[in-house]
């Protein structure tokens, strides 16, 4: 037995893996960044697997053996990739860099494991083998390397379907999941509303009207026709607010302050900028932005607007830098201050091609109730977008643009108590915005509430 050689075919998986790792530090929108990234979750852990147990088919082989060789490193490749993309997620420890961080670790430690190789089998000495016809007596043929057993090649080639399941089953769970995963490495830099023209784009007639289940009452309304946010609806913070505030539970990287909300021309604009701000926790800050919310202006004191049950409806334009940002339009309990339950009608999580719908309740015996729903592609950032949800005692309903796409009737899963109503744009939930990304915009032409 020996063991396998350093050659450059046994390194360059790990290799690539690093140089993804450091291309997470071009620019967004550099397409390096995607290049480097897609090769290395193609073909980098795969091959390195692939090579350390030879289950199959080589590289090495010709025809048909090679083709297997590649659509096995592949299949390894990417199941790999979206399982340590799932770990990551659902520790809420998801980063792009994370991910590829932990697998680049995994494929340098897959191709530093030693394996023993078969040993060549030795030659037949010369004098034993008899000349061929027209050879030269005492000159032997060159002997050649065995073929493969064929008795093995059955057992390699088992492993093509199993590694086909698992790549279904992990692509089953990232579907039925938060929609987060390996896909946020390949996202494509997306034409922005201001590039297109199309910033002002209204939505779809009728989607600023409640659902056909009536009849309904219109409770809150704001169209931002001012120059100046409405105290006597929105407050700039959450219920904890002490000079600023920020969300310590999802470790954001903004401080919430009032001077990045205003009003004007017509909407609402919430604005994060990248800049050092000191909390009054006694934490410093890399960015600021704003939110506004129905509740209450300290602790102790009263809210401004709460709703059990109603349609509630917004128009936004979401963020053109999508990476690193977390806008939301949402519901929170006004008795927990913070707490369970909690209800989402929009949240666009490091992207603005799928908007991820939520109900988060807490069940009698302590345990998380969670449902969700990632709806798109669409391109959310490009023109206004309505994003409606339907809070019934026996039914919860999801509509983006007036459609039904989401709903959940499970009576015990419902809130039933008072809550209030949200619009923020978080920075660095799950990964921080990339170099060269110092500001953005969160627009709302409207917002409403209806009740039977």
């Amino acid at each position: 037995m020996t063991v396998r050689p350093w050659t450059l075919p046994r390194v360059l998986p790990a290799l690539c893996g690093w140089i993804a790792l450091a291309a997470l530090l071009l620019p967004a929108g550099n397409p390096l960044r995607a290049v480097a990234a897609g090769i290395f979750l193609l073909a980098g852990p795969g091959a390195a697997a692939v090579a350390w147990a030879r289950p199959g088919p080589s590289w090495r082989d010709r025809g048909p053996g090679r083709v297997t060789a590649a659509a096995l490193t592949v299949t390894v490749s990417l199941a790999l990739s979206m399982l340590t993309a799932e770990a990551l997620f659902f520790t809420h420890s998801f980063t792009v860099g994370r991910a590829v961080l932990a697998l680049a670790v995994l494929t340098t430690l897959l191709t530093a494991l030693p394996r023993r190789l078969p040993a060549a089998p030795a030659r037949a000495p010369a004098a034993s083998a008899a000349p061929a016809p027209g050879e030269p007596a005492g000159r032997s043929r060159r002997s050649r390397w065995p073929r493969r057993p064929s008795g093995g090649s059955a057992v390699r080639w088992r492993v093509l379907p199993v590694a086909g399941v698992l790549l279904l089953a992990v692509a089953c769970g990232t579907a039925s999941g938060a929609g987060t995963g390996v896909s946020a490495v390949l996202q494509p830099h997306t034409p922005t509303a201001a590039a297109t023209g199309d910033a002002d784009v209204p939505p779809p007639v009728g989607a600023d009207r409640p659902p056909g289940s009536g009849p309904w009452r219109e409770v809150f309304r704001d169209d931002f026709n001012g120059t100046g946010l409405d105290g006597s609806k929105w407050t700039t913070c959450y219920d904890w607010n002490v000079r600023g505030c920020t969300n310590a539970g999802n470790h954001e990287d903004q401080w919430y302050l009032p001077g990045q909300v205003s009003v004007g021309n017509g909407a609402l604009t919430l604005t994060a900028q990248r800049q050092a701000t000191s909390g009054s926790d006694g934490k410093v800050y890399p960015w600021t932005s704003g939110m506004v919310s129905t509740g209450r202006d300290n602790w102790d004191g009263t809210p401004r607007h709460t709703f059990t049950y109603g349609y509630f409806a917004a128009a936004i334009r979401t963020t053109d830098q999508p990476l690193g940002m977390f806008p939301a339009f949402w519901l929170l309990s006004a008795n927990t201050r913070g707490g369970l339950p909690e209800l989402d009608a929009a949240e666009f999580i490091n992207s603005n091609q799928y908007v991820d719908l939520n109900l988060h309740a807490e069940a009698p015996d302590g345990t998380d109730i969670d449902a969700h729903y990632a709806h798109g592609p669409a391109d959310f950032a490009v023109g206004y977008h309505v994003f409606g949800l339907d809070w019934e005692p026996d039914a919860v309903t999801w509509y983006v643009d007036g459609v039904q796409v989401f709903q959940v009737t499970d009576r015990a899963s419902i809130p039933t108590t008072p809550m209030e109503l949200i619009l923020n744009l978080a920075v660095g939930y799950q990964q921080s915005p990339p170099p060269g990304v110092d500001s953005t915009q969160v627009r709302v032409d409207w917002v409403g509430v209806w009740q039977h």
